[in-house]
C-alpha cells in the first residue's frame, strides 16, 4: 500500500516536525513546500486566522494536486488589544525573526503587571482537497506572557509564553507535552477525523 502525502502549506521546518508528530499513528507522510516545486508564496492578507488558512490550503491544493493542510495561527495579547494576531510572524517587520518578535512584546509589555498580562494562542487549521472542498477547525490555549524567554524549546513567541496551570513556559514543556494542552494541539485533534475521511484512511 502506498503512503499517503499530505502537504502542508508552509516552510516552516518546527511546523511539519510538530504535525508529522502528531500525525505518527495514521501512517501518512507529511511534506512542506521544501518538498515540492513551483509554489509561490501565498500572501496571507485575510483579516483573521481563518481567511489566511482557508486561502492557502485552497490556492496550495489546487496549485500542487495534494490534499493540503494550512495554519493560521497567532498570539493575542489582552492589554494589547490582541496584537499581535495575524501579524504574529512578523510583528516586528516584515524580516523579524522569533528573537526580534519576542523583544518586541517585551518591550510593548514594559512595566505591566502580572494580572494584565493574559494572553492566548489561537490556531486555524483549514484542510483542502484538490477540487477545492475546504473544512476548518479551531483551538485555544489560554495563559499569560512572562517577563523574559524562558526555555530553549519550541519556536515562536513559545519562551514567552505560560499556559494556564503551569509555572513552566511552553518553551519549557516536552514536545508531547506542548502537543497535549496546546492551541495547535486541540485544533489538530479536531482536525484528525477529517484528514482521516479525505485521504480515506
Amino acid at each position: 500500500m502506498d503512503t499517503k502525502e499530505l502537504l502542508l502549506a508552509t516552510r516552516n521546518r518546527n511546523k511539519k516536525r510538530e504535525f508529522q508528530e502528531m500525525f505518527q499513528d495514521f501512517g501518512i507522510k507529511v511534506i512542506n513546500l521544501d518538498d515540492i516545486k513551483g509554489i509561490p508564496a501565498i500572501e496571507e492578507d485575510g483579516q483573521s486566522f481563518a481567511e489566511n488558512a482557508i486561502k492557502k490550503a485552497l490556492t496550495t491544493a489546487k496549485l500542487s494536486g495534494f490534499t493540503c493542510l494550512a495554519d493560521d495561527s497567532g498570539l493575542e495579547v489582552d492589554i494589547l488589544e490582541g496584537q499581535p494576531g495575524i501579524y504574529s510572524a512578523r510583528f516586528a517587520g516584515e524580516d523579524a525573526d522569533d528573537k526580534k518578535n519576542n523583544e518586541k512584546l517585551l518591550q510593548m509589555m514594559e512595566g505591566i503587571k502580572q494580572e494584565h498580562r493574559t494572553a492566548r494562542f489561537v490556531c486555524v487549521i483549514a484542510v483542502s482537497d484538490p477540487d477545492g472542498n475546504v473544512e476548518t477547525v479551531a483551538g485555544t490555549c489560554e495563559g499569560s506572557i512572562a517577563f523574559s524567554p524562558v526555555g530553549q524549546g519550541g519556536f515562536g513567541y513559545d519562551p514567552l509564553f505560560i499556559p494556564t496551570g503551569y509555572k513552566q513556559s511552553f518553551a519549557e514543556l516536552s514536545a508531547e507535552e506542548k502537543n497535549s494542552i496546546s492551541h495547535r494541539g486541540k485544533a489538530l485533534s479536531k482536525i484528525k477525523p477529517i484528514i482521516k475521511k479525505v485521504l480515506a484512511l
